[in-house]
């Protein structure tokens, strides 16, 4: 008889959004009058139309594909090299990363998954608490943790809790890691860390040989000069971390689906011998083996937001995100909520009124206003007593939003 993975049965509740989807789909149904004034601000999804240049460049890329002249079939698993240049030119010319450490790929949310096929096991891993729900649910697909406690908190993961006392971005931790879990800009909090509690980070990693696994998916958003785009900024980084990005948000690609992975030459792990291996190398072989690469329409649509053209496309939709997320932190502050993010993220992250939980709160807003929140909860234990507004959205519906929030909350 065939064997299932029983590590995938110690998940104990279904993925966060599917169960929010679950939630709001038996709400629709129960009260079908309420659900014509739906509007949803869960799931950090975008709105707006795909940026024109990358719309121009996947036709003529699809057309390219209609003549035996200019056909492409199979293209490199590591990603074209036009676009692996045009990354690092327009993101990395000043940190030091070449071409040859770019491996674009399908998303951000899998890269962060599939990272763990080449990690081994017993690395003591650490997480952020609240979190972005991968980097738990896989390594506990994989088996890497024990059982969940009645929190929700798995055996084997150090937590590090994030909270409004030291501005969501955590503490170091005591004890060795090997495994380092960061997003910044943070999802869901919203959160940027300071060039200081980086370096911070980075001076540990170096210290106890550990590797920092750095989501900087929403690091386009990021207003403030001060704010470091990517862990490559950091001296040091180079040798300790893998940076994780994604053309998802900022240039509207959460359904055309491309990313990347920067794996630097200089990044190694160990055997149980204690001989180093590349991580880059580890990484190349393994998507050389599972993966085929993102389609060429895709991978020039992606090139083609580096033009002088797609650059002002992809600034005007941050800009019209991050004015929604303004407006949302005001109208949340306005009824006297403690309101964080939103400044450099496009996610505001709110205090439920006193005695209210995050799902009591889903479920006011889904019955009293029809609009649809992420509850802290579903993001980690530490999340409990918080809520999270997404700011991808027509201008439109966010006005509608703030209305909505001052008439039934306030």
């Amino acid at each position: 008889m065939a064997r299932i993975n029983e590590n995938f049965l110690k998940l104990k509740a279904g993925y966060l959004f599917p169960e929010i989807a679950r939630r709001v789909k038996a709400f629709n149904e129960a009260n079908p009058e309420k659900a014509a004034r739906l509007i949803r601000c869960g799931i950090g999804d975008v709105t707006e139309p795909l940026p024109e240049a990358a719309r121009n460049a996947m036709k003529a890329a699809v057309d390219e594909l209609g003549s035996r002249d200019t056909f492409r079939g199979y293209g490199p698993e590591q990603g074209y090299d036009f676009l692996r240049e045009s990354i690092v030119e327009n993101n990395y010319s000043k940190v030091g990363i070449g071409a040859d450490e770019i491996f674009v790929s399908d998303g951000s949310k899998c890269d962060s998954g599939n990272i763990l096929d080449i990690l081994g096991p017993n690395n003591r891993i650490a997480i952020t608490d609240p979190v972005y729900p991968v980097y738990v649910d896989t390594n506990v697909m994989i088996g890497n943790t024990g059982e969940a406690d009645e929190d929700g908190r798995y055996e084997g993961l150090v937590y590090l809790p994030c909270n409004a006392e030291n501005n969501f971005v955590p503490a170091i931790p005591e004890e060795p890691v090997d495994l380092i879990y960061l997003c910044y800009p943070n999802n869901p909090t919203g959160a940027s860390a300071t060039r200081e509690q980086l370096t911070a980070w980075v001076e540990y990693a170096r210290k106890h040989d550990a590797i920092i696994l750095f989501d900087a998916a929403y690091e386009a958003f990021i207003q403030d000069p001060e704010v470091p785009r990517s862990i490559y900024e950091i001296e040091g980084a180079h040798e300790c971390a893998l940076e994780f990005r994604s053309f998802s948000k900022n240039g509207g690609f959460t359904g055309v689906r491309c990313g990347w992975v920067v794996a630097p030459k200089t990044v190694f792990g160990t055997t149980e011998t204690g001989k180093k291996i590349s991580v880059r190398d580890l990484w190349s072989r393994r998507t050389s083996t599972k993966f085929n690469g993102a389609s060429y329409p895709v991978q020039r649509g992606a090139e083609a937001l580096y033009s002088e053209e797609g650059k002002a496309q992809v600034s005007e939709l941050i800009t019209h995100y991050m004015e929604n997320a303004r407006l949302l932190r005001e109208a949340c502050e306005s009824i006297g909520l403690a309101v964080y993010g939103g400044e450099n993220a496009p996610y505001v992250w709110v205090a439920c009124p006193e005695g209210v939980s995050s799902w009591e709160m889903f479920d006011r807003m889904l019955d009293e206003a029809q609009v649809v929140i992420t509850p802290g909860s579903g993001f980690g234990a530490a999340g409990a007593g918080y809520f999270r507004i997404s700011a991808f959205n027509s201008r439109e519906n966010a006005i509608e939003v703030c209305e909505r929030i001052k008439k039934n909350l306030g």
